[in-house]
């Protein structure tokens, strides 16, 4: 089992990564900030715009330490992984996989989300007993309920891609809702994604974000190609396969979000707006949320599947390695992540 290390996350706009031996080291004006051994990086995110030197890309290429560089405000630039290594025929063997199993998978992995997304909503219900009789939460999740039987009767990814579009607008359209903290200085109306226009919508992009990036670096350390997707469309530069992964993780990105309100972890004073009305994380609010999803990721779960406990860190691996014997004919289903 792979061992859960540390994710540095470079927050500070000016800091300049450099190699020191076999050590990591962050500076800011040429004052070391930070010093960590290789031995305890597992994936660095930069949101800084100074980069670094060319010797540590090379130690981190070298050591299979994804680099991924994040603007200040969240949106994903690019990402330095090295040479790609992995199994050439797994990978001819996930191209055919996907293109004769591809509408099979996509139906298993939405009615996963449906299911996901149905579960975190009612878990709010239990934990809130004045949202039981909503009736838009209840035609929320009986529209959820009778998706998850549509995907299995569509004839295309197409087909169900609108599917999945009706659900998003209809949950979307009761998420606030669960925001039940009457503190919460903001409010929720619709998601809106470049730009967020809204804190709520800038917390969720800037964490979807961070999921996507950390399904690409496990899907690439099973030797699955994270740029070829089975129901995302081929798109240069983008990883098709994370997006697709990450999908049936999207519930837990949104409770982490519903809980950070709830607790009035980030508030007004940790997002900047901009003169174009997009609205993002400042330096504080990106400290804030970064450290509670690091929390969130040494927190542990039984995986449904494995009936094994792990950390949640873990289970983009998890998931990458089952897709991967899926696709060596080792199991006869992939079995997408359920949320109990």
């Amino acid at each position: 089992m792979r061992k859960l290390l540390n994710t540095v996350y470079v927050t500070n706009e000016q800091a300049y990564l450099l190699l020191d031996g076999e050590n990591f080291v962050c500076k800011v004006e040429g004052v070391e900030k930070l010093r960590i051994p290789f031995d305890n990086i597992e994936n660095v995110v930069c949101f800084n715009y100074a980069g670094c030197s060319p010797a540590l890309m090379g130690k981190c290429v070298g050591k299979t330490i994804p680099i991924n560089f994040v603007s200040p405000q969240g949106k994903f630039l690019a990402k330095v992984c090295g040479e790609t290594k992995g199994n050439v025929f797994l990978r001819v063997a996930q191209i055919d996989s996907f293109r004769e199993n591809g509408l099979l998978l996509t139906r298993n992995t939405m009615a996963a989300k449906f299911s996901n997304t149905r579960q975190l909503i009612r878990r709010s219900l239990h934990d809130n007993e004045k949202l039981r009789e909503d009736l838009e939460i209840k035609r929320a999740i009986e529209t959820l309920s009778d998706s998850i039987d549509k995907v299995f009767e569509a004839e295309s990814t197409e087909a169900i891609l609108g599917i999945e579009g009706n659900c998003a607008k209809v949950y979307f359209s009761i998420f606030n809702k669960l925001i039940t903290n009457q503190k919460v200085p903001f409010t929720f109306e619709f998601r809106t994604k470049r730009p967020p226009l809204d804190p709520v919508n800038a917390v969720l992009s800037f964490v979807y974000t961070l999921a996507t990036s950390e399904c690409a670096a496990a899907l690439e350390t099973v030797g699955l190609d994270s740029y070829i997707g089975f129901c995302h469309t081929l798109r240069s530069g983008r990883s098709s396969l994370a997006c697709d992964l990450v999908e049936e993780f999207r519930c837990i990105v949104e409770r982490f979000v519903i809980t950070l309100l709830n607790l009035q972890i980030i508030g007004e004073h940790d997002f900047e707006k901009q003169i174009s009305g997009a609205v993002w994380l400042n330096e504080d609010g990106r400290k804030k949320v970064l450290t509670r999803w690091q929390e969130k990721k040494r927190s542990d779960i039984v995986h449904p599947y494995l009936k094994q406990k792990i950390p949640w860190g873990l289970l983009p691996y998890v998931q990458s390695n089952l897709l991967a014997k899926y696709v060596r004919g080792e199991i006869e289903e992939y079995p997408p992540f359920l949320q109990k």
